[in-house]
């Protein structure tokens, strides 16, 4: 099968295409046809080993400490199940999916457990629009929902609101009962506006300094805003929630917990099959939709994790892959 390989870290150009055997799937795995991945900001930042410097030990231990410990990148994926292991299940041959694994998905096959982040794929959208959708959906679902603890007629406010994270974000801080404005580059406004911000600001523009406004919850989604600049930003009980963090969010999430007026919180953007299926449902009813940003064929991965580093992405950034045989 054609694949995407990281055999060490570094720059874009450490990536190849290469052929591997497809995998076979275990007693309670499935094996999915992929026809559709993504490339995230995560891939990017494993491909790199960029980390904030307290979690490079960790880091290094969990994904490879000389060289990725798994040799085929990649979490978003869509495609068919074409084979499952015999105590499977919940899906059967020919069940169109959709899920997040945690690496393997830039590969014409891909095997995952029945009972991880995969579900049937949302009616009446494409395998690429749902490869778009479990990343930055499920982050923002559980920043938004477990972490910050969003409830109706809180406002919050969005940094990257144009981001694969943000556009959901956005969104789904809209379902859950929130004002929400976001905080953009200038080409985006636009579009996060018809996401459902009542605000929007231009990045190059705004100055948190000189912002009026506070924010029940601030969601920020690429580091964009000081904890002790977001405090003037945020109510009496103001929640700033950092997505991307070093020891100085950790320092600050600790030095507030104690006390109940505003608070750092910093986490983990986990989510399960459950949370997918939730999402799916909002898809389908057409509350969330999938934002991308460019679809280009697998082979030009190369091209993908550079535009990723570039830092100017919006929504999603799919990579495609034509059908054929199991080799």
């Amino acid at each position: 099968m054609r694949a995407v390989t990281c055999r060490r870290y570094g720059p874009p150009g450490v990536l190849r295409i290469e052929n591997l055997p497809p995998p076979s799937p275990g007693p309670r795995e499935i094996r999915v046809r992929v026809r559709a991945t993504t490339v995230t900001s995560a891939d990017a930042r494993i491909r790199g080993f960029r980390c904030p410097p307290i979690f490079w030990l960790p880091m290094r231990l969990a994904l490879g400490l000389r060289r990725p410990r798994r040799l085929v990148p990649g979490m978003e994926f869509a495609g068919v199940v074409d084979a499952v292991g015999d105590a499977v299940t919940r899906f059967e041959p020919g069940d169109r999916v959709f899920g997040l694994a945690a690496a393997g998905a830039q590969a014409e096959w891909l095997t995952v457990a029945e009972d991880s982040a995969v579900a049937w794929a949302p009616a009446g959208l494409t395998d690429t629009e749902a490869a778009a959708l479990p990343f930055g959906a499920l982050s923002a679902l559980v920043f938004l929902r477990d972490i910050a603890g969003v409830v109706p007629g809180e406002r919050i406010l969005v940094t990257g609101a144009a981001g694969a994270v943000g556009v959901f974000a956005v969104q789904l801080g809209r379902h859950l009962g929130a004002e929400v404005d976001g905080v953009c580059g200038a080409a985006n406004t636009d579009l996060v506006r018809s996401l459902g911000a009542a605000g929007v600001q231009d990045r190059a523009q705004w100055d948190p300094r000189r912002e009026a406004r506070r924010y029940d919850v601030i969601l920020d989604t690429v580091g964009a805003i000081d904890p002790l600049q977001g405090r003037r930003l945020l109510a009496p009980r103001g929640r700033h929630v950092l997505l991307s963090f070093g020891a100085a969010g950790i320092g600050w999430m600790l030095a507030t917990a104690p006390w109940p007026g505003r608070r750092v919180l910093c986490g983990h953007a986990g989510g399960g099959a459950a949370d997918l299926r939730f999402l799916r449902d909002l898809a389908q009813s057409g509350i969330i939709r999938p934002v991308i940003d460019r679809v280009l064929p697998l082979e030009a991965v190369v091209e993908a994790h550079r535009h990723v580093d570039a830092g100017h992405k919006r929504g999603a950034l799919v990579l495609t892959l034509a059908a054929g045989g199991v080799g």
